[in-house]
């Protein structure tokens, strides 16, 4: 993504979380979180295009956004320190763990950022 400056967030295939990309409005920042590799939030992307027919299927029931790097973390944040920190007891995160894209609350968003800096 770093190298071409944008990609389509693609493979969702749950509903919800489906839902969730249909929601993104360009300019929304989202946390990029490793899911296989690492398990932890490594940056944060920008929304630069809203959602449109996934182009890696032609099932009309999936969706892409176009997401841009914004900001590499200064530290990544693991599950682990996601997990432990009770202020993100809620997050889908912690209480959904298969959904790939979720919402997170303005407050969240910032915890995880503060966790980044230490």
């Amino acid at each position: 993504m770093q190298k071409d400056k944008k990609t389509f967030w693609d493979g969702v295939r749950n509903y919800q979380a489906r839902n969730n990309l249909k929601e993104m409005k360009k300019g929304d920042l989202c946390l990029f979180y490793h899911s296989n590799e690492g398990k932890e939030v490594v940056g944060i992307v920008k929304v630069v295009k809203e959602f449109y027919q996934d182009p890696t299927t032609d099932d009309t029931n999936w969706v892409v956004v176009d997401v841009a790097p914004f900001k590499k973390l200064k530290n990544s944040v693991t599950l682990e320190q996601i997990k432990a920190d009770k202020r993100l007891a809620n997050i889908g995160l912690v209480r959904q763990g298969r959904l790939s894209v979720m919402k997170l609350t303005n407050v969240e968003f910032d915890v995880i950022l503060e966790l980044s800096e230490n």
